[in-house]
């Protein structure tokens, strides 16, 4: 639910909404890279803590909202974004960053709090509770408004503008109301009930994300998180025709796990030094509340629905006889104003590498988290490399704060584009099985894109190459 599209990267207008598939819940464990000589690990990676992958379509049931700002007022759309999940599902979403757009068909990836402006925002549990008592989790629109005060009713579009604007209230810290008057109640009645409640579990999540050793052990253990009832492990044919194996700590294979299993990666003794990137996949429905970032600059949203989607996550493995044998992770850290780099060497030797111009030294059998500082707004990426031909590639945008003043302080300034008004165009709401309670069968399309405020971003983009040991 974001009020706002940029003028040349708006939703597409005509797309049909797609339909919620519903996938037999499971999980499967396979490996995308099994060498038989040293290789490269997870080239052009960006970093993600696990769970679900979508791309936006588009505002999909929504009102009209007023900002009310020292420059003026504006009118803006509010209400609920759909998300077409990768290999199956769909999502709802509500904006949690109005001063950036949305852009067209943008890619975006479950994450935690701390990866966003939430992590840093003392009243993120306040928008989850709003998000767990209001449309869609909440689709039975005539108790709604009775809670409300409300006599007239709610219409789709209503709650969904008031559900916003009362989150944005707390996200975005601006002077915003509903253009409706029963869409503005609901927003009042929303923001003065919300209590603090705590952050959700991610959907899927692989810990630790990156693992180290040498051929002839077991490399692990890797503690499944799930919300998933039950799930299958599969080992694909590359790994098998390499003997690699997905064991438990009996070094038996693992054909079933659950949230909290504890999986290992088998690796023959007679292995050529190399790594292996394992791709573990469930279907269940994701947390309301989970945060999305996206791959680019377009606006963070958050949670309100789920049908069956497949989520994912990822462990990088690395082996080598001798030496160092590094392996990495990263995720953005709101909270420190940068990326975290996860380094782990379960090697005989020191792993050495540069980062922005310093150079780090993980001692042999150390596990250490070294802090990127950046800008906001700011594009980086990162190649660290390492022995054999070792080489790890981090991509992404800074973007932790919602503020015009905070967007302004980094080198950006706020500009206004405009499109035909949104506010008198119908909607839609999500598939049944999105909200908790159901939802309604009618599919309209978009009639009309958002208003926005565009945030132009002159962010300088970071090339960083890691020197070997």
């Amino acid at each position: 639910m974001f009020s706002s599209f940029s003028a040349p990267s708006a939703c597409g207008r005509g797309a049909a909404r797609l339909a919620a598939v519903t996938l037999v819940s499971g999980l499967a464990v396979t490996a995308a890279t099994v060498m038989a000589v040293p290789a490269a690990a997870g080239t052009g990676t960006v970093q993600s803590g696990g769970g679900a992958a979508a791309t936006i379509s588009g505002l999909k049931t929504y009102g009209a909202a007023v900002v009310h700002a020292d420059e003026g007022d504006l009118e803006i759309s509010a209400g609920l974004f759909e998300m077409s999940v990768e290999g199956g599902g769909t999502l709802q979403t509500y904006c949690v960053d109005i001063h950036n757009p949305t852009q067209r068909d943008a890619k975006y990836h479950e994450t935690a709090w701390s990866g966003t402006s939430l992590g840093a925002n003392d009243d993120s549990g306040r928008i989850r509770w709003i998000l767990q008592h209001s449309y869609p989790q909440v689709n039975d629109l005539a108790a709604l408004a009775r809670q409300a005060g409300i006599r007239g009713g709610l219409s789709e579009q209503d709650a969904a503008a008031g559900t916003q604007v009362a989150i944005w209230r707390y996200s975005d810290g601006v002077d915003v109301e509903a253009v409706d008057p029963e869409a503005e109640k609901l927003a009042d009645h929303l923001e003065h009930s919300a209590r603090g409640v705590a952050e959700p579990e991610a959907s899927l999540t692989l810990d630790p994300p990156v693992l180290s050793g040498r051929p002839g052990e077991r490399l692990g253990p890797v503690t499944v998180r799930t919300n998933a009832g039950s799930v299958t492990v599969a080992p694909p044919a590359e790994a098998a025709a390499a003997g690699v194996r997905i064991v438990d700590k009996d070094g038996k294979d693992v054909t079933t796990a659950k949230d909290g299993s504890r999986l290992f990666i088998d690796v023959p003794e007679d292995t050529p030094d190399g790594s292996a990137e394992l791709t573990v996949q469930a279907s269940t429905t994701v947390p309301v509340g989970r945060a999305f970032a996206s791959e680019t600059r377009s606006q963070t949203q958050i949670l309100a629905g789920s049908s069956e989607s497949t989520v994912s996550a990822a462990v990088s493995a690395s082996w080598a006889e001798k030496g160092a044998i590094p392996a990495l992770s990263a995720q953005e850290n709101c909270a420190e104003g940068g990326v975290d780099i996860t380094a782990v060497n379960q090697g005989d030797e020191d792993f050495v590498f540069e980062l922005m111009g310093a150079e780090h030294t993980i001692r042999a059998g150390e596990t250490r988290t070294v802090t990127v500082p950046l800008q906001e707004d700011q594009a980086y990426d990162f190649t660290i490399t390492g022995p054999g031909g070792y080489e790890k590639r981090f991509t992404g945008v800074l973007d932790c704060h919602t503020q015009a003043g905070e967007a302004d302080e980094a080198g950006t300034s706020t500009q206004t584009l405009s499109e035909p008004s949104p506010a008198t165009a119908g909607s839609t709401t999500a598939d049944a099985n999105l909200a908790a309670t159901g939802g309604s069968d009618a599919t309209p399309l978009i009639a009309g894109a958002a208003i926005g405020l565009v945030v132009l971003g002159g962010a300088a983009l970071i090339v960083v190459r890691r020197k070997k040991p």
